[in-house]
């Protein structure tokens, strides 16, 4: 299919469909110009450039979140306490019997699955909006406030968490809205944006400060560096084991049915981001902690993001958790218990338990693999930095792991629902040619006018 801008605009579904999420997506942009109720514009931007060794905390967490907590605007929690509860949800729903008994009754128990999971965004919302209230806006003699709010400071806290609280719904809602009208899902679209937004101001810096030799050869290292990068993701994203599968031959009469081949496909990354999300989200914890007590040692040794314990740490963790994910997630049981009451097997396996502990086996090497390239997606940028210039930021926060996994795979995912809508849309116009040209043949058919 020839997927190209031209072909896009000239269908009005299609294009009708980018308009609207190019314009959600400018809406939930405007909100990042919008500060707090209270908040003085211009001290704001000064104390983040002030924050020191907070602002890489910050910088780490708004990759995560799609937000900008140091920002002081109502959009600064981003689009994180929704993902938070729904990635809760997932994991309670494997765990707990009665949610999964919920989440198997199809759509009506999964409305239900998503208004818990709206319900405990609101909650995390109150939790985190804490951060934006003493990480960003600090306490209650910060010059950020004006006089009057200082006064009134504990009001002026709920005041603020119910503004933060609102703003993140309203960005659920936003990404609701482009998942239904749009194109691709809305709230990958609204994280990727979110990255996408901070590469030009950390560029525009870059170019400011000259463009010498030694700038010349980090912006080349950049490049190159993030293009094999995307290679790599975009091969490891569609890379997949195929299992065959036969169906047992059943004979009715003087007919056999069955005998058929399928293939059961497991993905190579079988957790996708969720180990990098997890294991940066608990290595956020050592530098809180360092800044909170003042040791010097925990900032140094997991705020810079290139020692050798926060490297070590974080590789540790994205094992970790994409084993954790996946055995949580794939139950090879169930799968060997469905294709045995299906009448399907694998070739040479035996069906039942046999079935069930060569699936385990093959994901376990599928996550070891998985794991491996995300550890080094993940700690690769860290490394190619220098010492902490602005190409440094570049390549942390918009070459990390989860900033390519995201960036890469939603535009993976635009491109096949967009290939998707044009392939229908051929073969509506096929089908319809068919039928206009059967009745117009012949008086067969034909409905009496």
């Amino acid at each position: 299919m020839n997927l190209s801008i031209t072909n896009l605009f000239k269908i009005p579904e299609i294009r009708n469909k980018l308009l609207i999420t190019l314009g959600l997506l400018l809406v939930y942009r405007i909100g990042f110009f919008i500060p707090l109720p209270g908040v003085q514009v211009q001290p704001a931007f000064d104390r983040m450039r002030d924050l020191g060794g907070v602002s890489k905390l910050f910088g780490m967490m708004n990759v995560l979140t799609g937000g900008s907590l140091q920002s002081a605007t109502i959009f600064s929690l981003g689009v994180m306490p929704y993902i938070s509860a729904s990635i809760i949800f997932s994991l309670l729903s494997k765990a707990v019997p009665a949610l999964e008994k919920i989440a198997k009754e199809g759509q009506s128990g999964q409305r239900k699955i998503n208004q818990y999971t709206r319900l405990a965004t609101v909650g995390i919302c109150l939790i985190q909006s804490w951060f934006v209230i003493f990480g960003s806006l600090g306490v209650e003699d910060s010059k950020m406030l004006h006089t009057g709010v200082r006064d009134w400071f504990g009001l002026y806290c709920v005041v603020v968490m119910v503004a933060l609280t609102a703003g993140t719904m309203f960005i659920m809602w936003l990404g609701e809205q482009i998942t239904e009208h749009g194109i691709g899902n809305g709230v990958s679209l609204i994280i990727m944006a979110g990255i996408v937004s901070n590469l030009y101001p950390s560029l525009g810096t870059y170019f400011q400060l000259g463009m010498g030799r030694e700038q010349w050869q980090s912006l080349l290292l950049f490049a190159g560096a993030w293009g094999v990068a995307v290679v790599a993701v975009v091969y490891m994203t569609k890379a997949q084991r195929r299992i065959p599968i036969e169906q047992a031959k059943h004979t009715r009469g003087s007919r056999v049915h069955g005998g058929n081949r399928a293939y059961l496909p497991f993905k190579l990354n079988q957790a996708n981001v969720m180990p990098i999300i997890f294991g940066s989200a608990l290595l956020m914890i050592p530098v809180m902690l360092g800044t909170a007590f003042g040791s010097a040692w925990l900032e140094q040794a997991f705020g810079g993001q290139r020692g050798f314990w926060y490297v070590t740490s974080f590789t540790a963790l994205i094992f970790f958790f994409a084993f954790f994910w996946t055995s949580m997630m794939f139950q090879p049981n169930e799968i060997a218990k469905n294709l045995q009451e299906g009448g399907s097997f694998i070739p040479g396996i035996r069906p039942g338990k046999s079935t069930a502990e060569f699936l385990e086996q093959t994901m376990v090497r599928l996550t070891l693999a998985g794991a491996a390239f995300l550890a080094i997606v993940a700690v690769l940028p860290s490394l190619l930095g220098g010492s902490g210039g602005t190409m440094d930021q570049v390549l942390i926060y918009f070459m990390s792991g989860t900033s390519i996994l995201i960036v890469v795979g939603v535009a993976l995912d635009m491109v096949e629902k967009l290939n998707a809508l044009l392939v229908m849309r051929n073969y509506e116009g096929a089908v319809e040619g068919a039928s206009d040209a059967g009745a117009g043949g012949s008086g067969w058919g034909r409905r009496p006018s």
